[in-house]
């Protein structure tokens, strides 16, 4: 699997570079920001959001108009405001330093996992004119395919496999993230917001108070 780490402090990407390498990665470095938008694409992006020429949050918006490779964000600032930013920019994922190595390898993983399909179904997902593609990880409404983020994908064909059902949020941060992940749920909304935009109504996603989301057919 191909890392890209994008960090300035020569002294921190040294230890990541030496970590993952030991976990048989296959790993690039980018010092800035332009670096790393030229950079080839990898499997997976760490992305710091201090760098020396333009800010994390800018290079993860751009990376994500051309592209659906996993990113994940990594930062000093722990802050929720700080992490729901990332995450409506398009990052899969947000770890804050420090941090052990375990627990990125574990979290590289489980970006790279949700970023494929779970399982080969033969027929796409229906609801209404809404139809996704899990092995192609693809959905359209109507003819018109709608551009979603690795992330934005999980959750909506999470929700397409019950339509009309309540999944709760537990459920969706158990199946879409981690079962270990111990972040606010408010990322859980962020990419709900997302998805609502992206099909055009806010009605496809009925929010359960209390409980978590389904699935619903605009009438």
């Amino acid at each position: 699997m191909r890392v890209l780490i994008v960090e300035d402090d020569t002294a921190i990407a040294d230890e990541l570079t030496e970590g993952l390498l030991r976990e048989r990665f296959e790993v690039s470095r980018a010092a800035t920001g332009e670096a790393a938008l030229g950079a080839p694409l990898p499997d997976v992006v760490l992305l710091d959001l201090r760098l020396p020429d333009i800010d994390g949050y800018t290079v993860c918006r751009r990376l994500r108009e051309r592209s659906q490779v996993p990113i994940i964000m990594v930062s000093a600032k722990g802050d929720e405001i700080d992490r729901v930013l990332g995450l409506e920019l398009g990052a899969d994922d947000y770890i804050v330093k420090p941090f052990g190595l375990r627990e990125l390898v574990a979290r590289i993983r489980a970006v790279t996992r949700r970023s494929h399909p779970r399982q080969a179904q033969a027929a796409p997902l229906r609801a209404g004119n809404l139809s996704i593609d899990v092995r192609a990880r693809r959905a359209y409404l109507g003819a018109v395919e709608v551009e979603l983020t690795p992330k934005e994908f999980d959750v909506l064909s999470r929700l397409a496999l019950e339509p009309g059902a309540v999944v709760s949020r537990q459920q969706l941060l158990a199946e879409v993230w981690d079962t270990h992940w111990y972040g606010p749920t408010k990322m859980i909304d962020v990419h709900v917001a997302s998805i609502r935009k992206k099909l055009g109504a806010p009605e496809w996603i009925e929010a359960v108070r209390g409980v978590g989301f389904r699935l619903c057919v605009p009438e």
